[in-house]
């Protein structure tokens, strides 16, 4: 059996919503846009939005009250959820259907 791979390979429609998420954010609302962790993991992806506003921060306490955050494509918990809540963030929600359903498949605190 012979196996052909397609060179490049680009992303998973997902992966490529985030990223979307973002530059579309970075667009309509320029920057700062604070993002929850890495969206992607792809240095080059993260180092143009880096370049064009995003700013990436690794907890919520790092975003300033009021401002617009965006959750990557790898979700957050419930207590992220509700701290950006309480804190009146404008939240876009990055991730990825897969890491939502895994996240929540087995809980009945569905957001």
């Amino acid at each position: 059996m012979k196996i052909i791979l397609a060179n490049p390979r680009g992303f998973c429609a997902g992966v490529d919503r985030a990223i979307s998420i973002v530059e579309s954010a970075l667009e309509i609302h320029g920057s700062p846009i604070y993002v929850r962790h890495e969206v992607v993991h792809n240095r080059f992806v993260v180092n143009g939005l880096r370049e064009r506003g995003a700013i990436f921060v690794e907890e919520l306490n790092e975003v300033p009250d009021g401002a617009i955050v965006i959750f990557s494509a790898h979700g957050v918990s419930q207590a992220v959820r509700q701290e950006a809540k309480k804190r009146n963030l404008k939240v876009f929600d990055a991730t990825l259907s897969v890491s939502y359903e895994s996240t929540y498949a087995s809980c009945s605190c569905k957001p």
